[in-house]
């Protein structure tokens, strides 16, 4: 979770300045957490090899570009609030809840296991966000929202790899990115 933010001097008529600074808190670890999600899909896009190479390469570069966009959405309103966002990537290290990435170059169906356990953490904290925020801003609700509905659809998209015909996932039950990823790698 990110440090707590200082009270602005100033934020978005008819919010407190307190308020303005608990928002953007918690957007800071949002912009955290999208940026770490960026940064690691296009390592996976470098990264991915075997059979299925091309597929999962071209369909994480649109995840890549819009997660991005998201994270200048996020560091935005943290500023319209009238707070500094910060994106450095010592300050995302040190403010991080979650483990760096654990693979490297491996196969499709691994990386896309690994991917899934990324998008639950993603999404969860997202979603816990949205509500951490409805009482006190309903912009900053409705833009995790927004980004809640990307998420999950390219979710979506990873977990179809995952799914046998059955509606079985082959990372049930994984509580580690290795994990997923043998599992997927084993199904």
């Amino acid at each position: 979770m990110a440090d707590q933010s200082p009270v602005p001097t100033y934020t978005v008529p008819s919010m407190s300045p307190e308020d303005g600074g608990a928002v953007a808190a918690i957007l800071q670890d949002r912009l955290n957490s999208l940026t770490d999600l960026h940064l690691t899909l296009k390592h996976v896009h470098w990264n991915v090899v075997g059979p299925h190479f091309i597929a999962v390469h071209e369909m994480l570069d649109p995840q890549v570009d819009a997660v991005r966009a998201m994270t200048d959405a996020v560091a935005e309103r943290i500023a319209t609030l009238g707070v500094a966002p910060v994106g450095t990537p010592g300050a995302l290290v040190a403010q991080r809840s979650w483990e760096d990435y654990h693979l490297g170059r491996a196969t499709a169906i691994e990386h896309l296991g690994a991917l899934d356990e990324v998008y639950q953490g993603v999404i969860s904290t997202h979603r816990q966000a949205a509500k951490d925020v409805a009482d006190l801003d309903d912009v900053t609700n409705d833009l995790l929202i927004g980004h809640l509905h990307e998420l999950e659809l390219f979710h979506w998209f990873v977990r179809a790899h995952l799914e046998s015909a059955g509606g079985d996932l082959s990372t049930a039950g994984a509580t580690s990115e290795k994990a997923a990823a043998r599992q997927a790698r084993e199904a």
